[in-house]
């Protein structure tokens, strides 16, 4: 028998219950899935960052494990550990040494600390100032290199090693940031890129990118170029005071320094004129009359 358009059964449309069944997905995937007009989910935990304004505007509510994170900012070693301070104190966190015991015990009490690969840092790491920010030095592992391939195939492999890693990567394709990506996701510990604020307008797999600039007095100016979710309008002010210097900082010294706002130029006055001296066109002493643009005042000329 031979069906054509005139004599095919009818099928019915299906429901939109129907067609939302047809679609569901599983509970694994489906905790993956985001759509582009809400902010995106993150199955795997995140770290806080620290700021209550950023935690908000970032996927899963934190700093994410399995994936690098961009950076870009004008000037390195300035504003990266303001920023990233309390998500790596996080970090060590989820592994805090225990109290030592008493007696023997106290030899094998404590397990190995997680570890920090700092990749080409622009200046040499201050263990004193570190420690002080609440971040074991044990635990921080200085990588120096030579050249910009050098420090990628460092951070390439400190990433695989999952460990957290910190690089400074002045040079970078973008072939090479999603190279750097794909690692990550093999990864649960946190993968920051530190980049110049330049390479903002190139392309990158790194889901997460933010600008980061000095704000007014001590805070951080934060805008998100780049998220899962919808674009981000405007810049964040985060606090960023330093735990050491805050205690010594008073109230005026919070507030930003605002240059001083400029003198009004005091009103030109023309200086008397004697009625004696009268110019004439006979008279060895002749005035000429200039005017200056800044006081506008009479010139006299011999």
């Amino acid at each position: 028998m031979l069906f054509t358009a005139a004599n095919a059964p009818a099928t019915p449309l299906p429901t939109s219950h129907q067609a939302r069944a047809r679609l569901s997905l599983d509970p694994h995937l489906e905790s993956r899935l985001w759509r582009g007009t809400s902010l995106g989910r993150s199955a795997e935990p995140t770290l806080s960052s620290g700021f209550a304004a950023l935690d908000a505007e970032l996927p899963g509510g934190g700093w994410p494990r399995q994936a690098a994170t961009e950076l870009l900012t004008a000037q390195f070693g300035v504003l990266e550990w303001r920023l990233l301070v309390h998500g790596l104190r996080d970090w060590w966190g989820a592994q805090a040494l225990p109290a030592p015991s008493a007696g023997r015990r106290q030899r094998t009490a404590a397990p190995s600390l997680r570890s920090l690969l700092l990749v080409n840092p622009p200046h040499t790491p201050h263990l004193p100032g570190l420690q002080a920010l609440g971040l074991p030095p044990s635990a921080l592992v200085w990588v120096s290199v030579a050249t910009p391939a050098e420090a990628l195939w460092a951070t390439e492999q400190a990433i695989k090693s999952r460990v957290a890693v910190l690089a400074w990567l002045a040079e970078a394709r973008p072939e090479q940031i999603r190279r750097l990506q794909v690692s990550a996701l093999g990864s649960d510990a946190p993968v920051f890129l530190v980049r110049p604020e330049r390479v903002s307008q190139q392309s990158s797999a790194a889901p997460l990118r933010l600008i980061v600039r000095p704000g007014e007095g001590w805070s951080l100016d934060v805008h998100l170029l780049k998220r899962r979710g919808p674009a981000h309008e405007g810049w964040l002010q985060l606090p960023a005071v330093p735990g050491s210097v805050e205690p010594l900082l008073t109230a005026a010294k919070r507030k930003p320094l605002l240059p001083p706002a400029p003198e009004p130029s005091p009103t030109p006055v023309s200086p008397p004129v004697s009625p004696s001296v009268t110019p004439s066109v006979s008279s060895s002493v002749s005035l000429l009359i200039e005017r200056s643009h800044a006081m506008d005042r009479p010139v006299l000329h011999a």
